[in-house]
């Protein structure tokens, strides 16, 4: 599988189980210039800013574990530009999924406030 098709399904299967729990899409692979966001959800009190992040065997390290200081910021900077863009009311939460695809096996983690937004350079 090449890596966009891993990506893509990784998100299909984390979408599909974040609205299996009740979660509402907003925005799927929203973009504003140079900043991306893979996921975002609505819940009744809050809009989640959630990064999908996908691997297949064998692993090096967990998926999540590429969600680094780095992409944190990244994705801050795209939350705050989508808060203000679509006029967001809500308190923004950062909840990461990973996924391993592992042929048949596949394992969904969902990390909800993976992290708090410190602030950005981006």
């Amino acid at each position: 599988m090449k890596k966009s098709e891993t990506g893509r399904r990784g998100e299909d299967l984390a979408l599909d189980w974040l609205l299996a729990r009740g979660l509402r899409l907003r925005d799927r692979n929203w973009r504003g210039g140079h900043k991306e966001l893979d996921l975002v959800m609505e819940s009744a009190d809050r809009l989640h800013v959630v990064e999908v992040k996908t691997l297949t065997p064998p692993l090096q390290h967990q998926p999540y574990e590429n969600v680094d200081a780095a992409k944190q910021s990244r994705l801050v900077a795209a939350a705050r530009q989508y808060v203000a863009e679509q006029q967001v009311r809500k308190e923004v939460q950062f909840d990461v999924v990973s996924v391993v695809l592992d042929g048949g096996q596949t394992t969904v983690e969902y990390i909800p406030e993976a992290f708090y937004p410190i602030r950005s350079k981006y």
